[in-house]
């Protein structure tokens, strides 16, 4: 049987759109700071990649500042700031922030100084969203953007960090997206590329895939697909609290991603379960998956206020627009025989 991907909130699978806009821009020779038209031709191809994740962003009259990824584009906009945050952000964030933040049992952060806060929108584990407040230094997007309605213009912060990959677009490119005029300490000095804010010649191709996922990814959400996708989410969860008494579910009572769900049976190993799942032919995942090979407790569970026998036992299973109900209920069934055999050993 084939396996099924339930780890969206990792990486999606590269959309046709995104694919087919690369190999169209691998024709384009020219570097795009050259003035002839080779180089003008590779220009106007990040130009309306810009162009297309700022309309389906929302934000017309910002600087978009192409990065190799989220984790660059959060080093440029912190370095040189004081910001705090709450334990929940990612590693990404937490690396250039105080993490001082108080964070309640729900996963929700309480902001007292948006002007030198960091707060995500969508938590990627639990998939719990945040209100982001007026005057916020840098929102979080990558995970929501492209999953919910949202967008920069009307959002308040000051800055945002998206991904490509994490909307259907390629891996390795990211970006920035700040308010016009808003100044930020360049980190990768050179050529003066990106307004003078990123120097290096610009990904042309990953641009170009980034651009026309996110085109796709609004369509998406005007289309209801990811109602669709929450209801199927619905169905996992509803399946498992049906069959187990064990099992507990992580922020399920706050507002989540449509597509996400954090669930725990304490003392079972979050690495566990994923190498469990593996092998019947599921890929999840036991936390975010830039720390998903590190054993330790989630740093999201325990900010949230429980222990390490629950922190270290989370999966997370995350959904996208290809996911069938047929998908879910297989992987529910695999993944309760399993808890099964685990609750009968822990027994002995």
């Amino acid at each position: 049987m084939s396996r099924v991907y339930l780890d969206y909130n990792a990486t999606m699978p590269l959309r046709q759109v995104a694919r087919e806009a690369m190999i169209s821009a691998m024709d384009a020779v020219g570097n795009p700071s050259s003035v002839h038209a080779e180089g003008r031709a590779a220009k106007s191809i990040v130009e309306r990649a810009r162009l297309q994740i700022s309309n389906a962003f929302g934000a017309s009259g910002a600087d978009i500042v192409f990065t190799s990824s989220a984790t660059e584009a959060a080093a440029l906009a912190c370095a040189g700031r004081d910001l705090q945050s709450g334990a929940v952000e990612h590693d990404a964030v937490g690396a250039w922030t105080s993490g001082t933040l108080a964070v309640d049992a729900l996963g929700k952060v309480d902001v007292n100084d948006p002007v030198s806060s960091v707060l995500q929108l969508a938590n990627s584990e639990t998939g719990v969203l945040q209100d982001i407040p007026e005057g916020l230094a840098l929102a979080d997007m990558t995970q929501a953007f492209g999953k919910v309605p949202v967008a920069f213009s009307w959002s308040g912060a000051q800055m945002a960090l998206i991904s490509g990959h994490k909307l259907g677009g390629p891996k390795g490119v990211g970006a920035l997206v700040l308010r016009q005029g808003l100044d930020v300490e360049t980190q990768i000095k050179g050529g003066g590329q990106e307004m003078g804010r990123r120097s290096g010649t610009e990904n042309v191709i990953g641009i170009a895939g980034f651009g026309a996922a996110a085109e796709a990814a609004a369509r998406d959400l005007t289309n209801g697909e990811w109602d669709r996708v929450a209801k199927l989410r619905n169905i996992l969860e509803k399946t498992i609290t049906t069959r187990t008494e064990n099992t507990i579910f992580i922020g399920k009572e706050a507002q989540r991603l449509p597509n996400t769900s954090c669930f725990a049976t304490p003392g079972w190993k979050g690495e566990t379960q994923v190498m469990a799942m593996d092998l019947a032919g599921f890929a999840v995942s036991a936390g975010s998956a830039c720390s998903s090979g590190k054993v330790k407790a989630s740093s999201t569970v325990a900010a949230m206020g429980f222990d390490d026998a629950l922190a270290t036992s989370t999966l997370r299973v995350s959904l996208g627009p290809d996911t069938t109900e047929e998908q879910i209920l297989r992987f529910a069934d695999a993944w309760l025989k399993a808890e099964q055999k685990f609750n009968a050993k822990a027994a002995r």
